[in-house]
């Protein structure tokens, strides 16, 4: 079977290379998370973020009323595709301004919150940029734990608790927060609510957790009385278990974007093993091969998911078979490179342009975070437990 995008997708490829092109040193190799460890990768990134608004690409999903094109979905593979092949920063509006907050409040947001908080993201603004506080330190794949409170104490909520590996915390203006309304519950599921809180609230303290490298992602976030007006629920009171359901979809639905990233480092490592003369080793080739396979495998999946939201068939347990799968893929792949790099894959990560950098540094980065990300979303166990839940029909595992 041939698999073949149409002249509007190929066209429209052409425009995000040429893009890509005119708006990024020749030699740019962007890596995760690069914007928010650096202030100068950030000012690119927003800067970036703006050129996209202004193309319509960076809520090109969205519905035309709310700042979209309304893109078709194979539109969005291929720009998923190139974002991640070419690392392009600023898609996402922090974490996750584009992919879950905007489309969450045009799902359950009241009228107010849509006109107040959707058009700057759309617009690529400082002011739409998001964290996610979902994680606790005794609630993590087991979200539904989660003890942080939010007592209505007339037209407020005054929030207390702790929230921690919260990405992008320290570049947020605002933040989509769970946490607990009601604690006299007979499931723990019921009782959850969605927020909307102003990163500038009196009682909310951010600290950074920086990694065994130095790099500064993460973050722990800190409530004590902090009030937030009632209009910035979202949804309802105590039902908000359905809606982080909907939202945690969209966070692990980004398959297509980690095969474009993958694919890169891959053709990266690919040219470094012909340089150096040692792809003419039998057992190199065949390391490429088996990558090779595994990303094209993966790929397929990612199309298949794309292929049935496309006609209109309900995609429940895809997503989370995608991230687990790129979760042993990329670990696999920086596993690999990090052996045919040797030494080199022990520099600094944080300091990329040394003379002895190899693969503009891809491999050792990927490798330093690729186990922070197999455990975001949801660990790559509850992410199987879900396939075999929802894919395979069988028992639950809890």
């Amino acid at each position: 079977m041939e698999f073949q995008f149409g002249e509007k997708e190929e066209k429209f490829r052409s425009e995000i290379r040429e893009f890509v092109k005119d708006n990024f040193p020749p030699d740019y190799f962007g890596h995760l998370f690069d914007e928010e460890m650096d202030d100068d990768a950030w000012d690119f990134a927003m800067s970036i973020s703006k050129k996209l608004s202004q193309k319509k690409w960076l809520t090109m999903s969205w519905p035309e009323e709310y700042g979209g094109t309304g893109a078709s979905t194979w539109e969005r593979v291929v720009f998923g595709e190139e974002a991640g092949y070419w690392g392009i920063p600023g898609i996402s509006m922090g974490i996750s301004g584009t992919a879950w907050v905007g489309p969450s409040l045009m799902l359950f947001g009241t009228k107010e919150q849509q006109d107040k908080y959707i058009p700057s993201i759309a617009a690529g603004e400082p002011d739409g940029v998001w964290c996610t506080a979902y994680s606790e330190p005794d609630s993590g794949s087991d979200l539904a734990s989660l003890q942080t409170f939010a007592q209505k104490e007339g037209d407020e909520y005054v929030i207390n608790g702790q929230k921690v590996w919260t990405s992008c915390a320290h570049r947020a203006r605002w933040m989509w927060l769970a946490c607990r309304t009601n604690a006299e519950v007979t499931k723990k599921h019921h009782g959850l609510s969605l927020f909307i809180v102003d990163m500038k609230s009196k009682g909310l303290t951010v600290n950074p957790i920086k990694n065994f490298v130095g790099g500064h992602v993460f973050n722990e976030i800190f409530f004590k009385d902090v009030r937030v007006p009632a209009n910035n629920l979202v949804g309802e009171e105590n039902k908000g278990w359905a809606q982080l359901m909907t939202a945690l979809s969209f966070e692990r639905g980004v398959a297509i974007t980690f095969c474009g990233r993958a694919r890169r480092i891959f053709d990266e490592l690919l040219c470094y093993a012909k340089e150096i003369d040692i792809f003419y080793k039998p057992e190199i080739r065949q390391k490429f091969a088996d990558l090779a396979m595994d990303l094209e495998a993966a790929k397929l999946l990612a199309y298949e998911a794309a292929w049935k939201d496309h006609m209109g068939m309900t995609v429940i347990h895809e997503p989370s078979r995608d991230k687990a799968n790129f979760d042993i893929l990329l670990e696999k792949l920086t596993r690999i490179g990090t052996n045919m790099l040797g030494a080199f894959s022990q520099l600094d990560p944080l300091n990329k342009d040394t003379r002895w950098t190899r693969v503009k540094g891809a491999v050792e980065h990927l490798y330093y975070y690729c186990i922070g990300m197999a455990i975001a979303a949801g660990t790559t166990f509850t992410q199987k437990t879900i396939v075999g839940q929802f894919g395979l029909q069988q028992p639950k595992s809890y």
